[in-house]
């Protein structure tokens, strides 16, 4: 094309790196978001928390409720970290259907920085989880619950709520990735959830369950987790002997999570 022709050459309009990558991710996260609307999955994000509340406080809260307990307030963190959890094992299936059926294999092919598509998931996962943490709130202040830290406490327990949902959500997309299929994510996530949950300080006290198996449910994540979002919610002040626990935690997740994300990606260069 020669320079007086009036027409500039095609590099001369070309689309900055930047601006095409941030618009791929938008791309990939508007699919993703869609995905979740056409799923259902912000409808089970308002009926999973609703559902495990009433589940539990109907049949348990006279008994809680005799002997002192304010049942509905009791029951918020595990609440909250159940409805985290069931966002983070959607964030597991769409990315385990997302490798069965090659999607991730065509991104490789297409002039797109590989993070990108791991970017995209992570929005959805956190526009999820938002939605999920909201509706946890609302099933627990319909049971109960009132926020008894203040304004600062309030958005403490909120922020450890949504930062142990992110890494659950992290660490169940690398789940997915490695899996590779929808039936065996659900079952690597299943039992270890439910377990967890069952065996914590979350439904009821540690002084419930049988002596043998006390320090089980006082260490695991879940009652630490539960532990330190009930401290925030209080009118005590949040020392770093009881946060420690979750912390350890939360960057042993993280952990676990990388290692989970790298070796799916690794294996998707292999398919």
């Amino acid at each position: 094309m020669t320079a007086d022709s009036g027409i500039r050459p095609l590099d001369a309009v070309a689309v900055p790196a930047g601006v095409r990558t941030v618009r791929q991710w938008w791309t990939l996260t508007s699919r993703g978001l869609l995905k979740v609307l056409r799923n259902g999955e912000f409808v089970f994000a308002f009926i999973a928390p609703a559902f495990l509340a009433v589940c539990f406080y109907l049949p348990l809260r006279k008994v809680m409720d005799a002997g002192g307990m304010n049942y509905g307030q009791f029951l918020m963190p595990i609440i909250l970290l159940q409805a985290m959890s069931f966002a983070a094992t959607s964030a597991a299936m769409r990315s385990a259907f997302d490798v069965s059926r090659g999607i991730n294999t065509r991104f490789r092919v297409l002039p797109m920085p590989e993070w990108v598509p791991l970017l995209a998931r992570s929005a959805t996962n956190l526009a999820l989880l938002l939605v999920s943490m909201v509706c946890g709130v609302v099933a627990c202040l319909i049971i109960g619950w009132r926020a008894d830290g203040g304004i600062w406490g309030t958005v403490t327990l909120l922020g450890i709520t949504l930062v142990i949902g992110l890494l659950l959500a992290l660490l169940s997309d690398g789940l997915g990735l490695v899996a590779g299929s929808p039936e065996a994510t659900s079952q690597i996530l299943g039992l270890p959830t439910m377990i967890l949950g069952m065996v914590s300080t979350g439904f009821v006290p540690e002084a419930r369950f049988p002596d043998w198996i006390q320090p089980f449910a006082r260490n695991q994540p879940i009652s630490q987790f539960v532990n330190v979002m009930r401290v925030a919610d209080s009118r005590e002040s949040l020392s770093w002997s009881v946060a420690a626990p979750t912390v350890y935690w939360c960057i042993g997740i993280g952990i676990v999570a990388l290692m989970t994300l790298t070796a799916g990606t690794r294996k998707a260069r292999t398919r």
